[in-house]
This record gives C-alpha cells, structure tokens and sequence, in this order.
C-alpha cells in the first residue's frame, strides 16, 4: 500500500531482513567507551557484567519513519502549551505539577512501535535513558554487509556533547536563574545499581568536559537548608532528574521536593513535564 511504501522502505525492509551480520565492533565500542569516560576499567567494570546492554546488529529506519516520530513530538509539545489541555491533565495531576519554573523536561524520550503503517507512540517518558550509550555505539559500527558499504549519516560525538551542553544550559535559562550555572546533579535511587549507570558517567564526564562540577547521586543525599540545595559542602544548581517517583513524594525524595517547589535548583525532567507530556492518561 501507499502508506506501506511511506513508512517501511523497500530499502529499509530488505536491510533489515538480509543485513543480518555482526555490526557492533565492540573493541571499537570499548575503546570510544572507555576514553569518554576517562577510564581504562570502563568497560570490565560496567559493560561487559550487563550483557544485553548493546545489541550486535542494527535496526534500520527509513527517513519517512523518523520524519513521522519528529511530527508526532512536535504535535504532543504543542498541544501540551494548550490552556484547554492544560487545565483538563492538570485536573487529575498531583498537586506539585502546578509548579512551573520553566524547564520543558531534558531528555525526554518518546519509544514508539514501529508498525506497518507508521510508528505508533508507546509513551512518553520523563526518565528515558540511552541517548549517551547510543551517541558512542554510532562510532563501532562495521560495514559487514554490501548495502552498508556507503553508512547512514549519523551523529559526531563533538555535536552530540554540545547539544547536551545547549539543552542543560537551555533548561537553566528557562528557570529564570540570575546567577551562572555550575553545578549540576544526575540523580536516581541507589545509582550505581541502576542497569543504566554507565551511561550515568558518561554524563558526568561530558559536562565536566564542559567546565562544569556534575555529580552523580542519590536523592537521600541532598539537604534543602537555607534556601538551597545542598550536596556535600556544595550548592546543586540544576538536577539531571532520573527518577520514577514523578511526584518527588517519597521521604527521601524530600529535600528534593523543596527545592523543586521553591525553585531553588531547575529539576528536568519535573513533575510538571510528568504531568503535562508522561502521565498515561493524557494518551487518550
């Protein structure tokens, strides 16, 4: 059909069903991992113990399917900025999503399935993970079948820090902050057993590249005092904000809380992003 020969390319159908050797280099994978992340144990430590953290082959996408997803998220955010919409989600949101401070949700991840007649939206999350990993995947890849012999145009690491750089600082400059942006948190529960802590480093490490104190931590360590967030003897400026407690409700999550509420410290993804773009019940 039309729609057929829009969304699932002769081209790309025929990729995906006899480019079926190994792509990933994973020495390549290793090495870009492991200078990235500033450490020769990099990949003993974090990414060989998770075995399906890589896949070894590609799934390859025509660009009326990527063209299709960009529309789809362009058309959620707008519809979100909505006063009629924003007033009927907001109705059944918990109380701490009427904050608003500013920041649109960093990272925000839109998984969709792709179907014979397009790719259609699973959801939207507010703690998507990957964009890190995948940035150094692009750079192993082998051309290990005829039809890769001229590989899809992707990503540069250098472009990629600096448009993680530009989104942090971007969300910084929608909180309305006066002062510079220096210090910045990547936050879960109990990070380092989280399955996507490696990518959690790489994070660290891309924003200290760009000048920046970025921690990584969890949510029981911060104090609210004074009219900051605390870490250590230090002020959080902004949360790189990974957690699945949308609301920031839980006990330990409270210093947190506080901050987000007073706006003492820009949190992205916020509740508010939860409530407006993630919560479920806005699918319908």
């Amino acid at each position: 059909s039309p729609v057929r020969e829009q969304h699932v390319s002769p081209g790309a159908d025929r990729l995906n069903q006899s480019c079926l050797c190994l792509t990933l280099d994973r020495e390549a994978l290793c090495a870009a991992l492991e200078q990235e992340a500033d450490d020769a144990e990099f990949c003993k430590a974090h990414v060989r113990p998770r075995n399906n953290l890589f896949s070894n082959v590609p799934v390859f996408l025509p660009s009326a399917s990527i063209v299709a997803m960009q529309a789809t998220v362009s058309a959620i955010h707008g519809v979100s900025q909505l006063p009629a919409y924003q007033e009927q989600v907001l109705s059944w949101a918990p109380e701490i999503a009427h904050v608003d401070h500013g920041p649109i949700g960093a990272f925000m991840g839109y998984p969709v399935h792709l179907a014979v007649d397009g790719p259609k939206l699973i959801e939207v999350n507010t703690n998507a993970g990957g964009a890190f990993l995948n940035a150094l995947l692009a750079k192993a890849q082998l051309a290990c079948c005829e039809q890769m012999k001229r590989p899809p145009r992707l990503p540069t690491g250098m472009s990629f820090a600096t448009d993680v750089v530009s989104m942090f600082e971007a969300e910084w400059q929608l909180q309305g902050a006066t002062r510079p942006l220096r210090r910045i948190a990547i936050v879960d529960d109990a990070p380092e057993g989280q399955y996507l802590y490696p990518e959690f480093v790489l994070a660290r490490q891309m924003l200290s590249r760009a000048g920046y104190d970025a921690v990584i931590a969890a949510p029981e360590q911060f104090r609210f005092e004074a009219g900051r967030l605390m870490l250590g003897t230090g002020v959080v400026d902004l949360v790189y904000n990974r957690l699945v407690d949308f609301a920031l409700d839980q006990p330990g999550h409270a210093a947190l809380r506080e901050a987000y509420v007073s706006g003492a410290a820009a949190v992205t993804p916020n509740p508010r992003n939860h409530a407006l773009l993630a919560d479920k019940r806005n699918l319908v």
